[in-house]
Parts: structure tokens; C-alpha cells; sequence
């Protein structure tokens, strides 16, 4: 989020051995300041939830790189979201990249989750495939992202 500024961190990941469903282990290590989110959040939850009509978009970005700034917070949503997508799909042999949310479709739900279904284009930097890959997911500023299927 703050393209104008960088702030060094490490992390050590370790994964389970044999398990590929369990989330690798993580410890963060950042030197300086990050900026909170948390106003943004909020912000964006709110704008959501106050719509008569789900969100629904297309092409982020555009095929000239452009991300609209209120199509910002879908773009870093889907781009957490493709995280879970590469973890979960990538090999030594690969190196997956998110290249464009193609399709995006807020779900109505009535308790206080927003949900999403995207349909997301993976870049595979080795092969140079484009690969479609469809997921949805569960997001609450309090309690984070969380993919239902992919």
C-alpha cells in the first residue's frame, strides 16, 4: 500500500512435511514502520456493505496496467486470495503470478462476512501459460481472508 516507501523485513516459513493442507508456519520480522490499514479497511467494508447492488467488475487491471483506485482493495483481496492458489499449486518447477483479476462478483450474504468470486488469471513465469482459476472467498476486516473453494 505504500508504494512510495520501503521497509526491509524477513520470514522463515516452514512448511509441514507431507502436508499440503496445512498452513506453513510463519514468523515476520519487520525493520521500521508499517502504515495500519485498519481506517482503509473499514472504510472499503463499509462502501461494500452500504451497496444496493453487489459489486461486480472486470479486468483488473486493464490491458494497460491501470487499476481504477476504487478497484484498489479487490485487486489486493485477490491478490491474498492467489497467495492460497500458488501455495497450494506450485512446484519447484513453477513460479506462478497473479496477472489480472478477469472476473470479479460480490456474493450477498446475510450475516457480516463479504464474500467474493473471482475468477483469476495466474501467469506460470516458467511455461508462460496463462492459467484460469476460479475461487471464492470470505473477507471481514477483523478477522482477515479466508478462500472457501478454489
Amino acid at each position: 500500500l505504500q508504494q512510495d516507501r520501503s521497509v526491509p523485513c524477513t520470514a522463515e516459513v516452514l512448511f509441514h512435511p507431507g502436508s499440503r493442507s496445512s498452513a506453513p508456519d510463519v514468523q515476520v520480522s519487520v525493520q521500521g514502520e508499517l502504515r495500519s490499514t485498519e481506517e482503509a479497511d473499514l472504510e472499503f467494508y463499509s462502501r461494500l456493505r452500504s451497496l444496493e447492488k453487489e459489486l461486480e467488475a472486470e479486468n483488473i487491471p486493464d490491458s494497460h496496467g491501470n487499476v481504477p483506485p476504487e478497484l484498489q482493495p479487490i485487486h489486493l483481496l485477490a491478490s491474498v486470495a492467489s497467495g492460497y492458489l500458488i501455495w497450494q499449486n506450485s512446484t519447484e518447477n513453477t513460479k506462478l503470478h497473479l496477472a489480472q483479476v478477469r472476473h470479479v462478483k460480490q456474493v450477498k450474504r446475510s450475516d457480516e462476512d463479504l464474500q467474493f468470486d473471482f475468477v483469476v488469471l495466474l501467469h506460470e513465469m516458467v511455461s508462460q501459460e496463462v492459467l484460469p482459476w476460479e475461487l471464492s472467498v470470505l473477507w471481514h476486516p477483523r478477522r482477515g481472508l479466508r478462500v472457501l473453494r478454489d
